[in-house]
Formats: C-alpha cells, sequence, structure tokens
C-alpha cells in the first residue's frame, strides 16, 4: 500500500485481494470450536496466496518467481481443501461458498498462466 510496484496492477493480485475479504467473511460462520484450527488455517493461507504472488513478482528469475506462484497456488488447494472440510462438517453451505468458489478458480486459473 505504501511502494508503488507493479505487481499490484497484475489481476491475479487484485483476485488474490478481494480472496483474502471473502474468505474472512466465511470464516465468521464457523464455529467457535474451530478459531484454532480451521478458521486461522484458512485465514492464513489465503494471505499467503496474496503473499507469494507480492514476493514471487519481485524476483528477477523467472525459475524463482515460478516457484513463488506455485506456493500461491499451492495455498489456494489449502483453502479449498479447508472450506470443502467446513462443509462436510455442515458448517457451511452451498450457496455460502459460491462466491469464494469463483475467487478460487480465477485465482488459480490465472496462478497457472503465470507458471506456464
Amino acid at each position: 500500500m505504501i511502494l508503488q510496484l507493479n505487481h499490484k496492477n497484475l489481476e491475479v493480485y487484485k483476485v488474490a485481494r478481494s480472496l483474502i475479504k471473502e474468505c474472512y467473511i466465511l470464516t465468521y460462520f464457523l464455529p467457535p470450536e474451530e478459531r484454532f484450527n480451521l478458521i486461522p488455517q484458512i485465514r492464513r493461507a489465503a494471505i499467503s496466496v496474496k503473499l507469494n504472488i507480492a514476493e514471487g513478482s519481485s524476483r528477477r528469475s523467472l525459475i524463482e518467481r515460478k516457484r513463488y506462484f506455485e506456493i500461491s497456488r499451492g495455498s489456494l488447494i489449502e483453502i479449498d481443501a479447508a472450506i470443502e472440510t467446513a462443509f462436510d462438517l455442515s458448517y457451511l453451505r452451498k450457496e455460502q461458498i459460491s462466491s469464494l468458489s469463483l475467487h478460487l478458480n480465477r485465482c488459480f486459473a490465472l496462478l497457472s498462466g503465470l507458471i506456464k
């Protein structure tokens, strides 16, 4: 927010910013007993997506850059698995996760394009 760097103009970075907000909103619906398990796991993974995009974008080497984008994509899969667990435990309903699903799929596709 302070530095004016190019990664902030990337579509994938913008989607990752929205993804964090979606994850935080969804975790409010999880029960209090998940405050040390699913809630922080989902939130950390969401933040990891954005931070690894930012850090990867600053790397000079294409190989290094792609590695950060792969880590970011792995965090997306982690979010998906955690949300699936919350759904399986009946903490969340399908209509609650539809918006997050769009963000996850869009971010995954954009990252995959950057990794190729």
